[in-house]
């Protein structure tokens, strides 16, 4: 409720300040463990969160007060299709806040894929499908910025992920024709990783499905009458 104590939390190395109701911070169990336990400040009831970036962090409190964060959701009634809110002044290029500066990589990564790793660490599933989603709605997104936001999404979900990863792995094969001329690409897959595996594996399934689909062995014969 917004009658709850307010809790202060301080985030980033520049130690920027939120202020949310406990029982809001509450719905992440995460959170939840925080207030009860011995990590709050019990004198000034303050949260120390030093890794956590401030934007990402926005968002989350968004979420939890609104149950969306900009840029949201919204229904386009006409073509009965949801799309993210300004993406019609973006020129298809995606919004304006669809990615972050992350300062420990020196990187430019898709914001929607680290609220969905934040999302995960906090225990916002909720958080983690609206994020999913909303990123499948971005378009216009350099390669670098794809290849450097999947490395993170690698680092930072465990190994047992089946969405967003798999997100990924889908968009490079989907836009295969692109990231082949990519040097970027070049320079990833010289670096190795589990991505690049999984990559392979998928690339493999991705074609068996199409052998599969051409083979006359799999076409449907007629139904003879009983």
């Amino acid at each position: 409720t917004l009658t709850s104590p307010i809790i202060t939390i301080c985030v980033g190395p520049e130690q920027r300040l939120f202020a949310a109701h406990e029982d809001v911070l509450s719905h992440s169990p995460f959170f939840a463990a925080i207030c009860r336990g011995q990590f709050l400040e019990t004198a000034t009831k303050r949260v120390n969160l030093p890794e956590e970036l401030p934007e990402i962090f926005s968002s989350v409190l968004e979420y939890l007060y609104k149950g969306d964060y900009y840029p949201r959701l919204r229904l386009n009634k006409r073509r009965n299709t949801w799309e993210l809110e300004e993406s019609d002044a973006s020129n298809g290029k995606g919004t304006a806040e669809s990615t972050v500066f992350h300062q420990s990589s020196g990187q430019v990564l898709l914001k929607d894929t680290m609220l969905y790793c934040t999302a995960d660490r906090y225990g916002l599933d909720d958080l983690k499908r609206l994020a999913l989603r909303k990123q499948g709605l971005q378009s216009g997104i350099q390669c670098s910025t794809i290849l450097a936001s999947a490395r993170y999404a690698y680092a930072n979900t465990p190994d047992n992920d089946s969405k967003l990863r798999a997100h990924y792995l889908a968009l490079i094969i989907r836009s295969r024709s692109t990231f082949k001329r990519s040097g970027t690409m070049q320079m990833e897959m010289e670096k190795g990783g589990m991505m690049f595996f999984d990559l392979f594996v998928a690339i493999c399934n991705h074609m068996d499905d199409m052998a599969s689909a051409k083979s006359p062995l799999f076409t449907k014969s007629p139904r003879t009458p009983h």
